[in-house]
């Protein structure tokens, strides 16, 4: 069940699966990179990860939102350290 009841369940479900995917996605991106010279950019790994939590996070209820919280913060803690260091 979609936790905002105006979202049809297929509309969840699809916002959930893309944000899996964008999540995953981070983690290629993050992959592709290992070994090089060059690191990858943290603003498209990181805010890859993180909109992926945000959608993700539509089709999650209950408790799971504390790990979607955790997440997003996690993140923008990353995209801001990263930003420093630069």
């Amino acid at each position: 069940m979609a936790l905002v009841p105006a979202i049809p369940e297929a509309l969840a479900t699809a916002a959930g699966f893309a944000g899996m995917a964008l999540c995953v996605g981070a983690y290629a991106y993050t992959t592709a990179y290992t070994g090089r010279p060059r690191g990858p950019n943290p603003y498209l790994q990181h805010g890859g990860n993180l909109a992926g939590a945000l959608l993700l996070g539509e089709h999650l209820a209950g408790l799971q939102w504390l790990a979607v919280g955790l997440v997003v913060a996690a993140s923008a803690v990353s995209v801001l350290a990263a930003g420093k260091a630069h």
